[in-house]
């Protein structure tokens, strides 16, 4: 088992995973834009699709929005937390029955043979997770996709700004009086992050390169040693992602950046947007038209959003 896999199990396997993955859209503003852009794909594109493969599942974000059109979903992932979380809001969306719940890694897809559901998605970086398989991967879920894949993937040109902005998730915090320890965190630590801070453009330049934020050494000991160090993540640059679907027969490929519209907003401004549901509608609308221009495809907040026909 390569240590991406390893890493991942131990990181997404926290007892708390579950509860703190389902508030997302409750806490963090980015969230809501993003899962916002996927949905109106998703549900806009839902012709001749009756079975689902939900690779990296989660919570169930998008899983029981499927099943709740009526589709049977295959519903997987690699956290048995984030699986019960799932199957409790399953059961109070009545949805229970259209779900089949697999625990599993994304980089073993073995048990299911070619084009065995009508649509196959993965959204929020899994695919990035399974580094440095993550090509490998993405020919797997297009492999058993029958009609359609939707994935997204960690996106490099959106998150090499993380490098020069420490207090970057700040600016999407929706309530700062939240009890989400993260929220908390950034709150807490906004002033010693400014004031540790000092531009690397070697380290710029090495990410921009091979795709990695992180030092993957330094994530194998931090594991060797028990501890438990953010899942190593692959960064795809746009026309990479296109390539690669493009060459495992993907047609009809459409790139989007959900996030790149919002990255230029304050944190005051988008929450009184947010605080307003009339607002809220119309801006979520908007960045979902802005940020699938495709020349801002590469910019959005975290993710890269690919969609494509399969014949």
């Amino acid at each position: 088992m390569d240590y991406s896999t390893k890493i991942s199990e131990r990181m997404w396997n926290q007892p708390d995973k579950g509860e703190l993955e389902a508030e997302r859209e409750n806490t963090f503003i980015d969230d809501i834009v993003q899962k916002s852009h996927i949905e109106k794909e998703l549900l806009a594109n839902l012709d001749g699709i009756e079975t689902a493969f939900d690779g990296g599942a989660g919570c169930g974000r998008f899983s029981i929005l499927l099943a709740k059109q009526g589709i049977h979903v295959t519903h997987f992932d690699i956290s048995q937390p984030m699986i019960d979380k799932a199957k409790e809001i399953a059961e109070k969306e009545g949805v229970l029955d259209k779900l089949t719940f697999v625990k599993g890694a994304l980089e073993d897809l073995s048990e299911y043979g070619d084009r065995s559901f009508d649509l196959v998605m993965s959204f929020d970086s899994p695919i990035s997770y399974t580094y440095p398989n993550q090509e490998r991967t993405i020919g797997e879920l297009v492999r058993i996709a029958k009609k359609r894949i939707m994935i997204s993937v960690s996106s490099r040109l959106g998150a090499l700004p993380y490098l020069s902005n420490p207090i970057q998730k700040n600016q999407f915090i929706l309530d700062e009086n939240s009890k989400d320890t993260w929220v908390q965190w950034c709150i807490s630590s906004r002033e010693k992050m400014i004031e540790g801070f000092s531009f690397n453009k070697d380290a710029l330049w090495k990410s921009y390169e091979n795709g990695l934020l992180c030092d993957v050494e330094e994530s194998k000991k931090s594991y060797d040693n028990g501890e438990t160090p953010w899942s190593i993540s692959y960064h795809f640059m746009p026309d990479e992602l296109e390539g690669i679907l493009k060459k495992n027969g993907v047609k009809n490929i459409s790139l989007a950046g959900p996030g790149a519209y919002a990255r230029t907003i304050p944190n005051e401004i988008l929450v009184k947007i947010m605080r307003d549901p009339s607002q809220r509608k119309e801006f979520l609308d908007f960045c979902h038209e802005y940020d699938s221009n495709p020349y801002v495809c590469g910019r959005g907040k975290d993710n890269l959003f690919a969609k494509g026909d399969i014949e």
